[in-house]
Order: C-alpha cells, then sequence, then structure tokens
C-alpha cells in the first residue's frame, strides 16, 4: 500500500508539473512562426553538440591510423557553423519573445483582474494579486527564456544521444543509461517529497504580500495608532513561517545536487576503467572511448542544465500556477453570447420582484418592486445592511440577482453589453475612488475626451474649482494614491465633478455628500437639483437635503421594502421613515 501511495504520489506531483508547464508552453502559441524557427535551431545546436564528441573520437582514431583526418575536420568545423546560426537565431529572438510575453500575459492577468467581483479582490486581498500578477510574469518569463537557452537543446541532445551511444558500444551505453536513471530516480524522489512544501512556501509568500499591500494601503491608521513596531513584529513573524516552510524544501534539492554529482562522477570514473579494459581487450578504439568520455561529460552538464531546471520550475509552479488561476477565474457577471448595446436611453428603470441573496448568508434583497419613470429621483433609506448599496449594485450588473430582472425602457439588463449599461450610469461613490493621477486625468475617467473648457465646467458645478485652483498646479496637480493629498470634501466634490462630466442619463448617488461640511453640501446641492434635472437618479443617503425633494422614497429593512412614498406623506405617517425621522436619525442641513 505504501509503494502504491508513493507511486501515486510522484504521479501526481509530475502530472501537475506537466500541466502547469504545458499552460505555460501554451502561452506562446500566439507567436507559433517565431517559436518552430527557435525550436528548429535548437534542434540543430543540440544535433551540433552531439556531433561534436564522435567527430573527436574520428579525429583521434583518424590520427592514430592516418585517416581522412582533414575531411573529419572540415566536417567539424561545418556543423560548427551551423551550430553558431542557431545560436545567434536563439540569441536574437528568444530574449525578445519572452519579453514580449511576458507584458502580454500581464496584460491579460490586469485585464482579468479589474473585472472580477468586488468580492474576489476582498477574498484574496489586492497585495495578493499584485504578488500573482508580477511574480507569475516573472516565473514565465525565466521559463520561456529557460527553455529556449538551455532545456530544449539538452532534451534534443539528451534524446539523441542515447540510441547513438547504443550504437557504439552497449556496454558503455549502459553506464550512461545507468546515469540517467539515477538523476530521474532522485529528481521524481525529491519533486514528490517537496510538493507540498513548495505550495505553503507560495501561500506564505502570498501572506506575506497580503499583509504588506494592506499595511501600506492603511499607512495613516498604522501612524496614528502607533502600530509601526506591532505591524513590523507581525510581518517578520510571517517571513519566520516562509523561511520555515522554505528551508526542508532547499534541503532536499541540496541533496539532489550532491547525489546527481556524486553519481556523475562514480559513472565517469567507471567509463574510464571499462574503456580502458576494453581498449586492452581491443573491443574498443581509443576514439571511441575518447567519444563516450565526451558523451559522458556532454549527458552530465545537460541533466544538471535539466536538474536546475526542474529545481527552479518547481519552486515556481505555484506561482504560474495561481497565475493561470488568476486568469481562468470568471467575473460573476458577464455578457450573454447575443447581448446588444443599450442605445438612446431615456432612463425608465423597473424592478420586477427583484432577488439576490449574498452566498452563503441569508442577507441579501428580496422580493424588490419599483418603478423609476425618466427624470424622477428615487431615494433609498433605511438601517446599515437593509440593502441600499446592493439594489444599486445589480442595476449596475455588479451582480445578477436570483429571481426577478431589472429593466431599462422596457429592455432586461442582463441582454445588454456590459460596456453599454455602464456607460448610461455615472456614479458618486461613499468612497470618492481616486486614482494617483492629476486632477485632471482623474475627472477625465468620467469623459475621456472631454475639453478643458467641459472640465473646468463641471468642476465649478462641483463647487470644486476654487480649491483646484489653488493647489500647486491647479487641474496638473497630482492628488496621491486615493487621493490622499486632499481632503475629505474635495475628494467628494472631484467625485461629483466626475460624473457629472459623464453626463449620463442614469445618476447615482451613494452617500455622494458624506464628506462635505453642511455650508458646502448646501452650496453643492443646487449643482446635484441641475445634474439631476432630466436623469433618473437614485439616491442613498442619511441627509434630509439629498431626499427631501425626491419623487420616490423606498424605506429598507432587512433587505426588503417595509414602505414607499413621497417624503412629506411619509413623515407624517406612523411608519418606520416616520420614526427614523422623529429619532434624528437623518441630518438637518444648514441652509447657506
Amino acid at each position: 500500500m505504501g509503494i502504491r501511495a508513493s507511486a501515486a504520489e510522484t504521479e501526481g506531483a509530475v502530472t501537475t508539473l506537466a500541466r502547469v508547464y504545458g499552460r505555460a508552453l501554451g502561452f506562446l502559441a500566439a507567436e507559433r512562426g517565431l517559436v518552430a524557427l527557435l525550436v528548429g535551431a535548437n534542434v540543430l545546436i543540440g544535433l551540433v553538440q552531439l556531433a561534436e564528441p564522435v567527430l573527436f573520437g574520428a579525429v583521434v582514431d583518424s590520427l592514430a591510423g592516418r585517416g581522412p583526418v582533414f575531411r573529419l575536420i572540415g566536417l567539424w568545423a561545418a556543423l560548427g557553423l551551423v551550430g553558431i546560426v542557431g545560436g545567434v537565431i536563439v540569441a536574437l529572438h528568444a530574449d525578445r519573445l519572452a519579453h514580449r510575453r511576458r507584458t502580454a500575459a500581464m496584460a491579460a492577468a490586469f485585464e482579468r483582474a479589474i473585472t472580477l467581483p468586488i468580492g474576489y479582490h476582498a477574498r484574496t486581498g489586492s497585495g495578493r494579486v499584485v504578488r500573482i500578477i508580477l511574480s507569475g510574469t516573472d516565473a514565465l518569463f525565466l521559463l520561456w527564456l529557460s527553455f529556449f537557452r538551455e532545456h530544449l537543446s539538452a532534451m534534443v541532445g539528451i534524446g539523441c544521444l542515447v540510441p547513438t551511444a547504443i550504437a557504439m558500444d552497449l556496454r558503455l551505453a549502459g553506464l550512461l543509461l545507468a546515469l540517467t536513471g539515477v538523476y530521474v530516480v532522485v529528481d521524481l524522489i525529491v519533486v514528490r517529497r517537496t510538493q507540498s512544501g513548495q505550495e505553503a512556501v507560495e501561500r506564505h509568500h502570498q501572506d506575506v504580500f497580503g499583509r504588506v499591500g494592506d499595511v501600506i494601503g492603511n499607512v495613516t491608521v498604522v501612524q496614528s495608532y502607533a502600530r509601526l513596531a506591532a505591524e513590523a513584529s507581525e510581518l517578520r513573524a510571517l517571513m519566520r513561517e516562509l523561511l520555515a516552510a522554505q528551508y526542508p524544501v532547499l534541503t532536499w534539492w541540496a541533496l539532489l545536487t550532491i547525489l546527481t554529482r556524486a553519481s556523475a562522477t562514480v559513472v565517469m570514473v567507471v567509463i574510464f576503467a571499462v574503456g580502458a579494459v576494453l581498449a586492452r581487450a581491443g573491443e574498443v578504439t581509443v576514439g571511441e572511448i575518447v567519444s563516450f568520455i565526451g558523451f559522458a561529460n556532454l549527458l552530465i552538464g545537460r541533466l544538471d542544465e535539466i536538474t536546475g531546471f526542474i529545481g527552479r520550475f518547481f519552486v515556481q509552479a505555484p506561482t504560474v500556477d495561481a497565475f493561470f488561476d488568476l486568469l481562468a477565474a470568471r467575473a460573476d457577471v458577464a455578457d450573454v453570447p447575443d447581448a446588444k448595446p443599450l442605445e438612446n436611453v431615456k432612463g425608465r428603470v423597473v424592478f420586477e420582484g427583484v432577488t439576490y441573496r449574498f452566498p452563503g448568508s441569508s442577507q441579501g434583497i428580496f422580493d424588490i418592486s419599483f418603478v423609476a419613470e425618466p427624470g424622477q429621483t428615487v431615494a433609498l433609506v433605511g438601517p446599515t445592511g437593509s440593502g441600499k448599496t446592493t439594489t444599486l449594485a445589480l442595476l449596475q450588473r455588479l451582480r445578477d440577482p436570483d429571481a426577478g430582472r431589472i429593466l431599462i425602457d422596457g429592455v432586461d439588463i442582463r441582454e445588454v453589453t456590459l460596456n453599454s449599461l455602464r456607460h448610461t450610469m455615472a456614479v458618486v461613490f461613499q468612497e470618492a475612488g481616486l486614482f494617483n493621477r492629476s486632477i485632471r486625468e482623474n475627472l477625465r475617467i468620467g469623459k475621456a475626451d472631454a475639453t478643458d473648457a467641459e472640465i473646468e465646467d463641471a468642476a465649478r458645478h462641483a463647487e470644486a474649482h476654487g480649491f483646484i485652483m489653488t493647489k500647486p498646479g491647479g487641474y496638473d496637480f497630482v492628488i496621491g494614491e486615493r487621493g490622499q493629498a486632499l481632503s475629505g470634501g474635495e475628494r467628494q466634490r472631484l467625485a461629483i465633478a466626475r460624473a457629472l462630466l459623464k453626463n449620463a442619463p442614469i445618476l447615482l448617488l451613494d452617500e455622494a455628500t458624506s464628506a462635505l461640511d453642511t455650508e458646502t453640501e448646501a452650496r453643492i446641492k443646487q449643482a446635484l437639483d441641475a445634474a439631476r434635472a432630466g436623469r433618473t437618479t437614485f439616491v442613498i443617503a442619511h441627509r434630509l437635503s439629498t431626499i427631501v425633494d425626491a419623487d420616490l422614497i423606498l424605506v429598507l429593512d432587512q433587505g426588503r421594502i417595509v414602505e414607499r412614498g413621497r417624503f412629506a406623506e411619509l413623515a407624517r405617517g406612523q411608519g418606520p421613515f416616520a420614526r427614523l425621522v422623529a429619532q434624528g436619525s437623518f441630518v438637518t442641513p444648514v441652509r447657506a
């Protein structure tokens, strides 16, 4: 049973490596022609390197027996020239190909990562995603480069060396086969012994990167709460766990090097000894012994290259596997095969019995139904966790409902392209969502081809132009990561300006004025009112000023609509909304 289990483990480890290796090489398929040229060049290099010991031995025998030595030397020179041509092709194109494919792989992973749902990033962490992309593409680059520079020609050489050696002398060839067997067996043992360990090492690497990204992203909190020493200590603890997992793996691979080098030395000595006995018996020539010594040196070198590659690739395989898992990850929401663009949107939005339950949870929204006519404002109010943000997420198709449907101008949003759907909406989030770029670049996210005049107009309406002009460089001022060089109110006003610039028929305001003082909010309310004119607007807010004029207020509790109507009628009633107003759950602004 133990032998079978060990064999199964070894087979599983080899299968895993082969699968990852095949996926990595498959990424080169986009440049098949160049790959074929490089493969051909490596075949030439491998054959030339195999021919050299054969010719060396033949030259030695020709010198001893006055044979056609110069003809052999000429052939050797011609083959050497062929090998040089193959080497030039590999040197010129292998690096360029590997660099191109690395950038292509990085772009593909980046594009995949930014399409994945928020839940994926919340589970994985931005630091881990960055680690997967950067380390994965680096590992692929080294694999491709090694494949074309080293182990492809090595595999060709070994594949041709064995039958050539057998044809010359079966007894000496048996020694080379024994050496090859030792390398293979030891490699398989080490791979099996270290597979789970190396997978654990990669998990520890991802934990370290995840922690670094988490801390750097919240550095102001770390500094404010005097967490510098504590965070550094916890990171060092993670690194100690990483090293504890890494050292046993390194020990096995060091043992592999020792065993293979010892085997190579023993075989070389035995070839000399057996060759000497056979030469004295007249069964082999001195040139043939010289050829077998060349074969042995070539075989040892090639086996060392392959073993070294297996060792490096084995270390990198979990990283490469995680990279391909990222590429294979699928967004929760995707275009249907016959999706059509949503065009000429008027803005009539209908929720029909919409239900969505978070996976593995009892929370969500249930049987949500309402109609928002073009140009109307719908306010969603209720306690935290009541389903307000989830409702707007479903409207944007960040998720798809489990039941029911959402229509825009009578069209089910699942039947239109995501790109066209989201082009119909401008969103102001509770968190501003700004990039470490200039103010101008951040605003142009709303409209890529916006003119400077349009940008300034949107900023003025959002009460942002004044503070922008106080910054060094004005609209070219770089605001730092997440807009850290700005105050909370300034960040929020840029987010509002960005939405105004987009000029979409549907406007989503998710706590859009949460970071504004009441005086600034009163000034910007007029801009928001102007922005809402002619647009279907959805508002999530806790301030009376943002919902008092709403055409429809939906009061949610535990994912269900428990009350609906206009502000005046709801405030006069005895329902949940009236109690929220009476309890002071809404902040009343100071009028400017």
